[in-house]
């Protein structure tokens, strides 16, 4: 609970006591709107836009329900009205990289960031809420999140209110101004869309076995060095390698071995290093490529990998690098 007495003062224009009230919210109000939206930048600006919207609203908090509470209504329906106003001017479509083989199948272009493990710290590791479903790095996990980017904003937000953060249906219902049976049906929508999603939520475990960890030195090796076979042996029979927001993708050795080799990366005298970080609670590598003409090495993109039962089940290539900072890593390397 909240101090009245920060709260009077924070209410009497202390900007302190209001950063006193609202900074240990802030973490967990950024990763909910990630979620919701996808971007780790956008959820950044939607935070800030989510404070500046409580310190000039704070005189009409009336502590019926939470602060924190309070936060997240604020927070869910700025996310939602941003969808409204932006995610159709997004959504262009995407040929698809150039000279690239067949996929294995095209689905829908999906507007997807990585999200830092960094900024994790301090989300607690499950919400308190009496029916939350999910643990907080199984429900940033890629296969979860994108199973979200494919529903529509407001079963999205009632599937997070709901299983994530645990919030009853009467609670979610008044944050939303809508009713209970809105939010029901909402969630079971969601929920069933979720289940039908190409790929279905698993938990997202930190690799903390000596196993994993040479697994994943294996594929630096392999991957720096331009050895596509010994990439390729590294995944299972069945795994996948998708590249938000291109909606081609490639399933099993064969097609993604000739996907590979068709990027051509290793082929223009180019260095090739990674660099390891983590995202969406999975082991993922920012990689570099260097110019032999001018010797700069620049950041090409970003590779999370699924892994499970010894083996990388998926590759998610992000090309955005202007997400980088957010991970703490430059553009270009020396």
């Amino acid at each position: 609970m909240h101090d009245l007495t920060t709260l009077e003062r924070a209410r009497g224009g202390d900007e302190l006591a209001f950063r006193a009230l609202t900074d240990p919210h802030r973490r967990e109000l950024q990763v909910h709107c990630y979620r919701i939206l996808g971007s780790v930048q956008d959820a950044e600006d939607l935070v800030q836009e989510t404070l500046l919207a409580a310190w000039r609203g704070l005189s009409g908090f009336e502590s019926r329900a939470s602060l924190r509470t309070w936060l997240y209504r604020i927070a869910t329906n700025r996310c939602l009205n941003a969808l409204r106003d932006s995610r159709q001017s997004r959504m262009s479509d995407t040929g698809g990289p150039a000279r690239a083989p067949e996929p294995t199948r095209r689905g829908e272009p999906l507007w997807l960031e990585p999200y830092p493990d960094a900024l994790l710290e301090g989300v607690p590791d499950r919400a308190d809420g009496p029916d939350a479903r999910y643990e907080t790095r199984e429900s940033v996990g890629l296969a979860f999140v994108s199973g979200l980017q494919r529903m529509a904003p407001r079963q999205r937000a009632v599937l997070v209110l709901r299983d994530v953060l645990g919030y009853r249906a009467a609670e979610v219902a008044a944050m939303l101004d809508t009713t209970e049976a809105s939010v029901n049906s909402a969630l079971q929508r969601a929920r069933a869309a979720l289940d039908a999603a190409p790929a279905r939520p698993a938990g997202a475990r930190v690799p903390d076995t000596p196993a994993e960890r040479a697994l994943l030195g294996r594929f630096a090796d392999a991957f720096e060095s331009g050895d596509v076979d010994a990439v390729v042996a590294l995944l299972t029979d069945d795994a996948w390698i998708r590249m938000p927001p291109e909606p081609h993708e490639y399933q099993g050795r064969p097609a993604i071995a000739a996907f590979l080799r068709s990027r051509g990366i290793w082929c223009t005298g180019s260095r090739v290093r990674l660099v390891a970080t983590r995202a969406n609670g999975q082991p993922a590598f920012a990689y570099y490529l260097g110019d032999p003409h001018s010797g700069v090495v620049r950041a090409g993109g970003l590779l999370v990998l699924t892994v499970e039962g010894g083996a990388i089940t998926a590759i998610t290539r992000f090309g955005d690098n202007g997400v980088l900072p957010y991970f703490g890593l430059p553009r270009t390397l020396r």
